[in-house]
């Protein structure tokens, strides 16, 4: 019988998520490295020379790959012939290792879960509870994989109940596009399908936690139906033209991974998880031998990317800017932004619109006239640094707010991940604003070009808080012009093209 001690597992889920909180999976980079060799769209090129760099970036320094540190997901496969030396239930030491982890003062991550979410939506301060999944199995070791999954890639999680009939492929490509950039490609896409509506979710979780191995996949060719539907949808999800960061080009999807389980004569449920360019998980087993140690990959093997957007990019003092300057700048430039902006997320907005409502003035040092807004929820500094990393949230959450925004405050453009929706753009033209686009999976190199930070307003929304950041070279692109053309309408539809595997329908 094998005795699995309280204090071992507690340090193993705690090495575990600081390890995948600044080590990308090795198979992760190669094939991110892939995509960058062989991109034609010099910004998409741009874009996955950012992930590649601050991935580089946070193996060194120990930092989080994104400010997102994601909501712990652990699946855990108990041998019936463990006994367990423990006071504390299994979820109870699953929670007591993310509190663990995400407290760590040498490499604090960012605490996210909030409690009552229907009602007050307070955080919990330490990223717990995790979710957890339990599964009993025959022998004497418990095995365990768990992941940090972030918000903005959750989001854009997907199930239908299809007609035994109906075909997943088409499914999926009509889906795919519906999904924006939020989930910051490339990634992998889960594809579960199968057993009942709830299984095949759990189903598409657990197949992002596979290696990427299409390759391979490709280079051997299908074994059998599954195998067969992931390269049909690798081929036709890529030749969607979405590319990175949405930005248009040759890669959307590093990997499709698929696992199905029997289903109802009737039925045919299919979930799809996307997972981000801030891919997190790790697999070990405890056999009673003490805490997992999970050995360091070597530095060697990450790709050494140089990118200096200097020599070409239009350099910008937020400081100085005006309504006129915004009026030259054009989608898919590429902007490096010094001076001062504020931020603001999704509860900070929430109560300045309220403000705005009542004829309430914003608080005391908050001034977004001819200002930049940055959609960031930062981590917590450590040592020397200035703020922790700082990269950007999904920007469409902001847009039933952008209109109040932009005619209260003479505010001049906001900053964020993604592209925005058809509320925010009509907003963005009717004011003559702009909207600029950072690399979502960035934070840590984000955070590099922050050289002062301090909080304004709002303080106890934690990371949510108004702050105010002092930038010096911050690089972004421009996604919706004054004129509210969007590079993520545009530049995906152009490559779909180019690349030529599928048929562009032109929007009306």
């Amino acid at each position: 019988m094998t005795v699995i001690r309280q204090d071992d597992f507690i340090q193993s889920i705690a090495d575990a998520l600081q390890y995948i909180s600044y080590y990308h999976p090795l198979d992760f980079i190669q094939a991110l490295d892939r995509a960058y060799q062989k991109e034609q769209n010099p910004a998409a090129k741009d874009a996955l020379a950012q992930l590649l760099i601050n991935s580089r970036m946070c193996a060194e320094g120990h930092r989080p790959i994104c400010q997102d540190t994601g909501i712990v997901t652990v699946f855990l496969k108990i041998g019936m012939d463990v006994h367990w030396d423990s006071t504390l239930s299994v979820a109870d030491m699953v929670n007591e290792g993310v509190r663990l982890a995400y407290s760590n003062p040498d490499n604090v991550l960012r605490a996210s879960i909030l409690k009552d979410p229907a009602g007050k939506r307070i955080n919990t301060g330490d990223n717990t509870p995790a979710v957890v999944h339990t599964e009993l199995v025959l022998g004497n070791t418990v095995d365990v994989t768990v992941a940090a999954k972030g918000g903005g890639s959750e989001a854009k999680s997907k199930f239908v109940m299809l007609n035994p009939s109906d075909s997943i492929v088409d499914w999926v490509l009509k889906t795919v596009p519906t999904m924006g950039a939020g989930w910051c490609p490339p990634g992998i896409l889960g594809i579960g399908i199968g057993g009942t509506a709830e299984k095949a979710m759990l189903l598409a979780k657990q197949a992002c936690m596979e290696s990427i191995d299409i390759q391979d996949l490709i280079a051997k060719g299908p074994s059998n139906a599954l195998e067969e539907l992931r390269l049909e949808l690798y081929e036709k999800v890529n030749a969607l033209g979405i590319g990175a960061q949405g930005l248009g080009g040759l890669t959307t999807v590093l990997d499709i991974k698929v696992l199905d389980y029997p289903t109802h004569a009737a039925n045919k449920p299919v979930a799809l998880i996307p997972n981000c360019a801030a891919t997190r998980h790790a697999h070990f087993v405890l056999d009673g031998s003490g805490a997992v140690a999970l050995t360091p990959p070597r530095l060697q093997d990450w790709p050494e990317i140089t990118w200096d957007a200097a020599t070409t990019a239009r350099r910008v003092n937020l400081d100085t800017v005006t309504a006129d300057d915004i009026k030259t700048w054009r989608p898919g430039e590429t902007l490096l932004l010094s001076g001062t902006m504020l931020t603001g997320r999704d509860a900070a907005h929430k109560r300045m619109v309220e403000l705005f409502a009542r004829g309430e003035p914003l608080p005391e040092g908050v001034d977004f006239t001819n200002k930049f807004i940055y959609y960031v929820g930062p981590v917590d500094p450590v040592r020397d640094e200035v703020v922790g990393p700082a990269g950007p949230t999904t920007a469409t959450r902001m847009d039933k707010f952008t209109e109040a925004m932009l005619s209260n405050t003479g505010l001049l453009g906001m900053i964020g991940k993604s592209e925005r929706g058809p509320e925010a753009i009509a907003a963005i033209k009717k004011h003559q604003a702009v909207y600029l686009m950072a690399v979502g999976g960035a934070a840590y190199l984000v955070s590099k070009a922050i050289r002062k930070a301090r909080i304004v307003a709002f303080a106890d929304l934690g990371m949510e808080a108004i702050h105010e950041f002092v930038v010096e070279d911050m690089p972004v692109t421009v996604a919706v012009d004054s004129l509210g053309s969007s590079i993520h309408h545009t530049a995906p539809l152009i490559w779909q093209k180019k690349i030529g595997k599928i048929p562009v329908v032109e929007a009306d």
